[in-house]
C-alpha cells in the first residue's frame, strides 16, 4: 500500500444470538439479527469476512451482502422490504 494510503478498518468483535458488534474504526455498532435477518444463520467465519471498500459501505463476500454503514446506524431509515418466492 503506497505511503499515505488510508485504511478503512472493520472488525467484528462480538457475536451473541441476539446479533454481533462491529468496530469501525473508534465506533462500535451493533447489528441486533431482528433488524438485519441475512446474518442470523451465517456461519462465524462468512460472518467475520467482511470488508469496507469505502467510508460508509460495507460488504460481506462469502454472503454477498452490502450495506451503507447508514443502514446500520439508523436502521429505522432503511425499512426492509422482502418478497415471498413462491
Amino acid at each position: 500500500m503506497p505511503p499515505g494510503a488510508s485504511i478503512l478498518e472493520v472488525e467484528v468483535t462480538n457475536v451473541s444470538k441476539h446479533g454481533f458488534w462491529l468496530l469501525l474504526g473508534n465506533e462500535e455498532l451493533f447489528m441486533p439479527f431482528s433488524e438485519f435477518p441475512w446474518f442470523k444463520d451465517a456461519p462465524i467465519a462468512k460472518l467475520l469476512n467482511v470488508q469496507r471498500p469505502h467510508e460508509h459501505h460495507l460488504y460481506w463476500p462469502d454472503l454477498d451482502v452490502d450495506l451503507a454503514v447508514d443502514s446500520i446506524r439508523h436502521p429505522e431509515r432503511f425499512p426492509l422490504v422482502a418478497r415471498s418466492s413462491t
